[in-house]
């Protein structure tokens, strides 16, 4: 290395910082800041448990997102979307008028009534998908489609997930087991160019 540039990166600091650790990149799990109290998150942000329920650290900004989960212990849970404001605290969700989801007991709920039922319910070691585009919420069990969307979903919205009575699931944001729909993607962080 020439003596100029060593002077230069002395005083400016090395203008390439070289590769990009994956590390160093935000990734999407449940956060730890937006979960109830009596609720347990594991492996590094991919697993809850314990009793109550949890947020993504990112909202569904993008046009077409998807989240996978694995039901490892099964129980009472749940998955969807949820505005902020949801209380996290009480479980099951879909009882009000900040969340959408799909519950253990089969059926897809929101403001305390049923929107759907299906036909076969998830259990032990399925994977069920979650497809959300900002006009609908589609739900997928091991790659196939439920055929219960949930359509009028308004405002900022956090992939949601609750757990009570023992269950226990594996939240997914990459690396899904099934592929998504086609034009859906992981769910990215949303980057200003301010």
């Amino acid at each position: 290395m020439s003596c100029m540039r060593c002077v230069c990166s002395c005083i400016w600091g090395d203008s390439d910082p070289g590769p990009v650790r994956l590390k160093d990149i935000q990734q999407v799990t449940l956060d730890t800041n937006r979960m109830g109290v009596d609720c347990v998150i594991v492996k590094s942000g991919h697993r809850i448990c314990g009793t109550g329920a949890a947020q993504a650290n990112a909202p569904l900004v993008q046009d077409k997102g998807y989240f996978e989960l694995k039901i490892q212990c099964g129980g009472v849970w749940g998955v969807g979307v949820a505005t902020p404001m949801v209380r996290l605290d009480s479980v099951p969700l879909g009882k009000d008028a900040q969340s959408w989801v799909l519950a253990s007991e089969g059926h897809t709920m929101h403001n305390g009534e049923v929107i759907s039922r299906i036909t076969e319910k998830p259990t032990e070691g399925d994977v069920i998908g979650v497809s959300y585009d900002h006009v609908e919420l589609n739900f997928f069990l091991n790659g196939k489609s439920l055929h219960c969307p949930v359509f009028g979903i308004r405002g900022t919205v956090y992939p949601v997930f609750y757990v009570d009575d023992g269950a226990i699931l594996d939240v997914q944001f990459a690396d899904f087991t099934y592929p998504p729909p086609d034009g859906f993607n992981r769910i990215m962080f949303e980057k200003s160019i301010m």
